[in-house]
């Protein structure tokens, strides 16, 4: 029998593919965007009004290691006008290079935990307007936009809270559960253009958005339920998104990954 041939690492599997990370100023997003950079891949940062100190930071870290090699977007997800200005500018600001990838990690959380029956209609439709539609229509976009015939990806960030289903999140998965619903259909139906379509779907991660109003006594109950003992970090969740992103996760497709140490 024929010995199989040895896999070659490419050092740099993205290089000179362009990137969107919507959401990509902090916690998940943020530690995405810099290790797609690493890989080789052209970043596009998108971020929101209130963040863009924290978004230049991080054009400035990629671009001390790689120059030229990231700038910052401003826009709202959830306004079409917006999010087509994104993409205008990943098209333009790269010489040479193909938009490839984006990955929706934007999103919001209602740090006051309510109840379905408790959660205002405005809290609710913000929550989906972010998203639930943001993700709808970055999907649209790129699906009409990314280069076809091979490396086009297109991943969004979800929550393990899809599979967990805790009280108090009654709006935010339900936002995430109708992504994941629609990137896996989404994926069949790019079936003869190359681009996949997958969730990375993290459980309790250590960022700014978790920890927002919750409390010790919270924090604490969700790391017992936790087999690993401990909270994720974004960098747990980051090296998920590369291999996804990269030629070797082709054959991922149309898939919701939880990454969550056994939370669920």
């Amino acid at each position: 029998m024929a010995e199989e041939t040895p896999t070659i690492t490419v050092p740099f599997p993205l290089k000179d593919r362009v990137a969107i990370v919507t959401g990509g100023s902090r916690g998940i997003g943020q530690a995405i965007a810099v290790h797609l950079a690493s890989l080789g891949a052209k970043l596009v940062i998108n971020y929101s009004s209130s963040n863009s100190d924290q978004a230049d930071q991080v054009v400035s870290q990629i671009n001390s290691i790689s120059p030229s090699s990231a700038v910052a977007v401003k826009a709202d997800v959830s306004d079409p006008d917006q999010v087509k200005h994104l993409f205008d500018t990943a098209e333009s600001s790269f010489t040479g290079s193909l938009l490839h990838i984006l990955v929706n990690s934007a999103g919001i959380l209602d740090a006051k935990y309510p109840t379905l029956f408790n959660t205002s209609l405005d809290d609710f439709d913000r929550t989906f307007a972010v998203n639930c539609r943001g993700s709808f229509l970055c999907c649209k976009e790129a699906a009409n936009r990314i280069k076809k015939g091979g490396g086009g990806r297109i991943i969004c960030v979800t929550t393990s809270l899809v599979a967990g289903l805790k009280p108090g999140m009654g709006a935010y998965t339900g936002s995430k559960a109708a992504v994941e619903a629609m990137v896996s259909i989404l994926a069949k139906e790019l079936k003869g253009t190359g681009i996949t379509a997958n969730c990375v779907a993290p459980g309790p991660i250590a960022t700014e958005l978790f920890f927002a109003g919750k409390s010790e006594e919270m924090i604490e109950r969700m790391v017992s339920e936790c087999p690993l003992d401990r909270l994720g970090e974004p960098k747990d969740v980051a090296p998920l998104v590369g291999f996804l992103a990269s030629d070797v996760g082709e054959w991922v497709n149309g898939q919701v990954i939880r990454v969550n140490g056994g939370y669920v």
